[in-house]
């Protein structure tokens, strides 16, 4: 080939989560604590209506944006669990997975070199998605001494006239950090004097653990400023299944819809029949495996405050974010050496942005009895450096 690649695709770096995970797979008797990936099997309910809508011969086309009984539901879910009123007809649209809706709400949103602002550390895909769409990613660093909060006085400060959109990850992914309605009202008022939209990634929205979630679209003047995202795959451990929703005014999904359709058509079929049960039907499996990971939560905790290995405790999500800054090396250099050594894996903090540089990166959406043996060998591994001198 002599003629050049895409130059904005060859400067993305590829995901230091999946990084991991390719290497988790080469090696034997690794225990794994990298991919956020539910460790319960999708309630039997949800199968059950995904196996009769085969049966049915329920396999076609639906409308681009999605089933009418699945959009009603979340329309339903949202104004029960929110009280934020969407119209089914032309303000949500079912979209394969979470990750869709976030390229395709950037892409509708913004033009060549508006200004995107993404606190970090985050979810992966918010930067690369920037980028693709022509836009200029600002990164705020979150700090941990706010409990990895947005700061109103940091978002004001990251505003120019190219800003267009804000990027609220939270409950985030990777830090477990929440943002409880009093922060949302003052992040919300600047949005409003600046006149600029935010994407609200709320995926993690049913896994909180001491306050229940705010979306900031339910707070006076936010609706319709507001992309929210959320999705099945984390609440319904329904990660396989490939099924997000995106929910704003009707003038942003319309054109959102123009994209889904040209690139995807619309989402799995069986996926959507599925999710109309989970939605009708859920809420006592959701409680359980928010139990499930409330318990998980308090134990790593517990087992970090024994060890002296500081981190904040999260809220939300199912993640812990520990700081290893005190052994004076890179957050991958001591992520490979744990791997190597130990047989655990767990994801570098700067696969989350440079400001996740000294962190690590665990996920609890696995058994308690893989995390007590991986808490023995983080253990073992962080007193044999101490030993060492390896600070």
């Amino acid at each position: 080939m002599t003629k050049e690649l895409s130059k904005k695709v060859e400067i993305i770096k590829p995901s230091g989560i999946r990084k991991f995970f390719d290497l988790v797979n080469e090696m034997k008797d690794v225990i794994s604590l990298g991919v956020g990936e539910p460790d319960f099997d999708t309630p039997w309910h949800i199968r059950d209506e995904g196996i009769f809508a085969l049966e049915k011969g329920r396999t076609f086309y639906t409308s681009n944006s999605g089933l009418k009984d699945l959009k009603v539901e979340i329309s339903n879910y949202i104004k029960r669990t929110q009280n934020i009123l969407y119209n089914p007809d032309n303000e949500i649209i079912v979209t394969v997975g979470g990750s869709e809706a976030i390229d395709i709400g950037i892409r509708a949103l913004v033009n060549d070199s508006d200004e995107v602002i993404i606190p970090q550390p985050s979810y992966v895909s918010y930067e690369p998605c920037a980028i693709l769409a022509n836009a200029k990613p600002v990164i705020i660093n979150l700090k941990a001494e706010n409990n990895f909060r947005l700061r109103a006085q940091e978002l004001e400060n990251a505003i120019t006239p190219k800003t267009k959109l804000l990027i609220l990850p939270y409950p985030n992914n990777p830090t477990g950090a929440i943002m409880e309605r009093e922060d949302l009202e003052k992040i919300a008022e600047v949005i409003k004097k600046y006149d600029i939209y935010v994407m609200s990634d709320e995926i993690y929205s049913e896994l909180t653990y001491c306050a229940k979630h705010t979306s900031i679209a339910s707070i006076a003047g936010m609706k319709e400023r507001t992309i929210l995202i959320n999705g099945f795959s984390k609440a319904y451990a329904m990660t396989g299944w490939r099924l997000g929703y995106a929910c704003a005014p009707k003038e942003i999904i319309k054109q959102m819809l123009k994209i889904h359709q040209y690139a995807i058509m619309c989402a799995p079929t069986t996926s959507q029949y599925a999710a109309v049960e989970a939605l009708k039907n859920g809420d006592k499996d959701i409680d359980e495996m928010r139990k499930s990971y409330n318990q998980r939560r308090r134990f790593l905790i517990n087992a970090f405050k024994e060890m002296k290995l500081e981190c904040f405790e999260p809220f939300g999500a199912f993640y812990v974010f520990p700081c290893i800054k005190e052994f004076n090396m890179t957050s991958e250099e001591f992520a490979t050496r744990f791997l190597e050594e130990e047989k655990v894996a767990a994801i570098p903090g700067n696969a989350f942005g440079a400001s996740g540089e000294g962190y690590l990166r665990i996920s609890y959406a696995y058994s308690l009895d893989n995390l007590k043996k991986a808490m023995e060998r983080l253990k073992h591994f962080v007193e044999k450096l101490r030993a060492q001198g390896v600070k």
